[in-house]
């Protein structure tokens, strides 16, 4: 038998599906058909909606009379000059919690990353417990926590840590309720969970022959954690940063329980547009320069950051 003959005997031509279709079709098209439901979804409850939104931001009239798209976009520079205290306030306690989170959140993943041996699902049912009860009811809780006469105040007040914050406006005397400082504890505990789980995330994933090998050419522990732990976990930073900052500036729930109206965000404005005033362009178009305001600042970050890696 010649190599050619052999050839032609193990080569197959292939073979056409019954219904004469391409072979293989089907196969190609099955990722598009399990993308399908979720494409759905979005269409349904996301994009319709941004597009209804948008439409109401350039409406005018009125809830007797009707709105009508006259396509009046001065509304976005009316919403925006009446109400910029409110997005710059919402930037300023949103960063503030999310540095807090970092500060707060970066030691914990570490230590269960690398030093919590067998409590390590302990530690993580003790990070995820607050998700099992409700965001208001934990916001509420820290109305008692920071209570006028409370512990937590009392101790702040014998440490002289109010005489601080109140020089640099975070307080008011020596009440915690109703003032900036409170705004940000919410956040900041509303949102840690949000910091801690990418952080751990992008540490477990660190070979630790990494820091052998740093332990070898004598690098003490700040240098090995300066020079590969953080880097080789930035884009859990990244990501943890982001999941805080982008939820914690739209919010309206901890300045509400919180803090009084020298403390409201822009969420609060939303808020009170939708639902009391009833001005829905002003509010759609409060929504959207939101929107585009975290839009623009996460795409900068991003870009600053220097890694799109995101766990």
């Amino acid at each position: 038998m010649t190599a050619a003959t052999a050839t032609t005997l193990t080569e197959a031509p292939p073979t056409a599906p019954p219904d004469g279709g391409p072979p293989r079709r089907r196969g190609r098209l099955t990722p598009y058909w399990l993308l399908l439901p979720g494409i759905l979804w979005l269409l349904v409850f996301f994009a319709l909606p941004m597009v209804y939104q948008a439409s109401t931001s350039v409406q005018t009239g009125s809830l007797e009379e009707g709105y009508k798209v006259t396509w009046h976009v001065a509304t976005y520079g009316d919403a925006l000059s009446a109400y910029w205290p409110q997005f710059l306030r919402s930037v300023a306690y949103a960063a503030a919690a999310t540095a807090l989170c970092l500060l707060l959140g970066y030691p914990l993943a570490y230590l269960i990353a690398f030093r919590a041996g067998r409590w390590r699902n302990l530690i993580m049912v003790l990070v995820i417990a607050p998700f099992f009860t409700s965001f208001l009811i934990r916001t509420l809780a820290w109305k008692t926590i920071l209570a006028d006469g409370g512990p937590v105040v009392g101790a702040l007040n014998t440490l002289h840590v109010l005489d601080v914050t109140s020089w640099l406006g975070w307080t008011a005397g020596d009440r915690v309720l109703a003032t900036p400082l409170a705004v940000v504890c919410g956040l900041t505990y509303n949102f840690l969970p949000f910091m801690i789980l990418p952080l751990y995330t992008s540490l477990e994933r660190i070979d630790g022959r990494l820091h052998e090998a740093a332990g070898d050419l004598y690098a003490r522990p700040f240098t090995t954690f300066r020079k590969v732990t953080f880097p080789l976990s930035l884009p859990g930073v990244v990501s943890g940063t982001l999941l805080t900052f982008i939820p914690a500036t739209g919010d309206y729930v901890n300045a509400d329980l919180l803090g009084s109206t020298d403390t409201r965000m822009v969420g609060n404005v939303i808020q009170t547009q939708f639902l009391r005033v009833l001005d829905y362009p002003t509010a759609a178009a409060l929504s959207f320069i939101l929107m585009a305001a975290i839009l623009i600042m996460v795409t900068l970050y991003i870009r600053k950051s220097g890694t799109e890696d995101l766990v």
